[in-house]
Formats: structure tokens, sequence, C-alpha cells
């Protein structure tokens, strides 16, 4: 716990840094109305990466997101301009996401497929339906009602970034007071470990690939609200974008360990780093090198940190057998 606040903390610090550095060569950087628009473009992020989050922290990883993103968006677009009430889109897209979460999870505990493996496979199938089913069209003109969660705000506060901070503690508290939380970090610590302890494991590896998925589902309604189009292509390397946001907030790649709150910050510093790069006369297309910089970086260090505990752990070990012969 101690490593995760100095993490979020050293986060903070960074991204307080890089837009006070913005803001020396563009002073509008810091203005409210920009800070507002960079909150709201990234609660989608931020709420899809939570989802990511928590199914990272069980030892496992989605890559379907940008096609599940995609699939949910043109849901909700779609049933919006039937002239609905706005909640049956939203609760539609909810889930739909969840029913392709669980397919997701359920492949991988099913069947015992690697979970990369799995959703890689069904990141494909699910774009290929999409573009059958719409014939490779665009959801336009998207209503007003819908339009209004990814656009509109209460009180000059955003919708978006309302159900961001919601979904951030809801995510946050279910963790850290709750034994669905303490079951999650412990097999994603060690699976055989939580087996042992009497753990039901099968069922606590589907709960993160279902909450996943509605997590995404959620997103994909405040997209089609924010941008008002949703296209086939929607969400393609989006799934790069929700890892790097979930590594770059401090979470072990390979599960059992991490903070919610890490992966919120995370998502805002991936979301506007396009912007950032803009604005230090670096070229936006070196993002995505950037993105997959941060995953690898991170998954090397996390190696690295494991295998010296491993080695400290086998020393110390080593020593204590030592001395008791003695």
């Amino acid at each position: 716990m101690h490593n995760e606040r100095r993490i979020v903390l050293s986060l903070s610090l960074f991204i307080i840094a890089l837009f006070v550095a913005a803001s020396i060569k563009d002073r509008s950087f810091l203005s409210l109305k920009n800070l507002l628009d960079i909150a709201v473009n990234s609660s989608y992020v931020a709420i899809a990466a939570l989802g990511m989050f928590v199914v990272i922290l069980s030892g496992q990883i989605d890559v379907s997101v940008g096609a599940i993103l995609a699939v949910t968006s043109t849901v909700a677009g779609a049933l919006s301009k039937q002239g609905l009430p706005v909640f049956v889109p939203i609760l539609a897209a909810l889930a739909t996401g969840s029913a392709l979460g669980m397919l997701n999870g359920s492949i991988v505990v099913g069947l015992g497929i690697h979970s990369i493996v799995a959703t890689l496979g069904t990141l494909s199938i699910y774009r290929g339906l999409l573009i059958y089913f719409t014939h490779g069209g665009w959801i336009i003109g998207i209503p007003d009602s819908l339009q209004f969660l990814g656009r509109g705000s209460i009180g000059g506060f955003p919708i978006a970034v309302v159900f961001t901070l919601v979904i951030f503690l809801l995510i946050a508290w279910v963790l850290r007071y709750t034994r669905l939380g303490r079951d999650i970090y412990a097999l994603g610590s060690n699976s055989e470990s939580a087996r042992l302890a009497g753990i039901r494991v099968r069922r606590v590896q589907l709960i993160p690939f279902l909450l996943n998925g509605a997590l995404v589902g959620l997103a994909g309604v405040i997209f089609a609200g924010r941008f008002g189009t949703v296209q086939p292509n929607t969400g393609q390397g989006f799934e790069l974008i929700v890892i790097a946001a979930v590594v770059v907030g401090g979470a072990n790649i390979f599960g059992g360990s991490g903070a919610s709150a890490g992966t919120v910050l995370g998502a805002l510093l991936v979301s506007v780093m396009g912007t950032l790069l803009i604005f230090f006369s670096v070229n936006a297309f070196w993002e995505e090198a950037v993105q997959g910089g941060i995953i690898l970086f991170s998954v090397a260090y996390y190696t690295i940190r494991q295998n010296r505990t491993v080695v400290r752990g086998i020393t110390t070990s080593a020593t204590s057998d030592s001395s008791r012969r003695e």
C-alpha cells in the first residue's frame, strides 16, 4: 500500500509539472475551460481503464475492449435514434458490454485459454459482426438526450466527469473494503494460494471480465454522446490506450497490486498525451509509440522487480536454514 501511494503521488506531481510546463508555452492551457475539456475527454478512457485495472489486478488481461467500445457505442447511438427514453440505450449498452465481457471470461475460465489469446480472438469476432450488421455504416445524428451525457454539465460540472468520479469511488471501495476486492488481489498475487485459501477461483476470475465489459459499455455511451457520431472502426487501438493507462498508473501488469487512483491519473496522462506532444513541438504521431514504450517499460520494471523479490526470498530462506543447522 505504501508503494502504491508513492506511485500515485509521483504520478500526480509529474502530471502537474507537465501541465505547468505547457502553460508556460501557452497560458490558456490552465484555463478552467481547457482543464474541463481535458477532464471530459479523459472520462471515457478512465472508466474503461478502471474496468481493465480490475482485470489486470486479477492476473488477466482483455485486449478486446476497443471492439466492445465500438459495439456498445453503436448500440447506444442506434437505439437513441429510435426516440426511446435515454435510459434505454444506456441500459442496452451496459447489458451488451456485460454480455461480451462475460463471454470473454467464460472462454478464459471455462476453456482454460490464455486471456490474451482468447480476447484477441473475440476482438476480431466482435468487430467483424459489428461491420456485418451495420454494413460498415456510420451512426450519425445522435439526439441531444444522449449527447447530453457526453457534453452536458450540471452546475458547470460535466456529467461525464461525474460518472467517472462515481465509478472510481465504487471501484476503490469494493477493492479495499469488500471480500470480493480482497479475493481479486489474492487471485492476482498467486492463484494457487488463493485456491488453497478457500477462494472460489473460477467465480472470482469471471467477475472482473463482467465488470470490465459493463464499464466499457458505459464508456461507449459517453463516447457516443461526446462525439455524436460512431464509426465502424471506433475503438481501434483503444486497448493500447487503456492498458497504458493502467500500467502507467502503477498497477503490476502481472496482477496482484495497484491502485484505482493511479489508474485514473494514468488515463488522464495518456488521454492528454497527444495535446502535450503538440505543446512541446513533438509530432503527435509519436503518441502511440510513447504508449507502447510505457507498456514495455512497465512490464520490464515489474519483471525485474519480481525476479529480485524471488532471489531475495531464496537468499533469506537459505540463510535461515543455515542458521538453524548451526
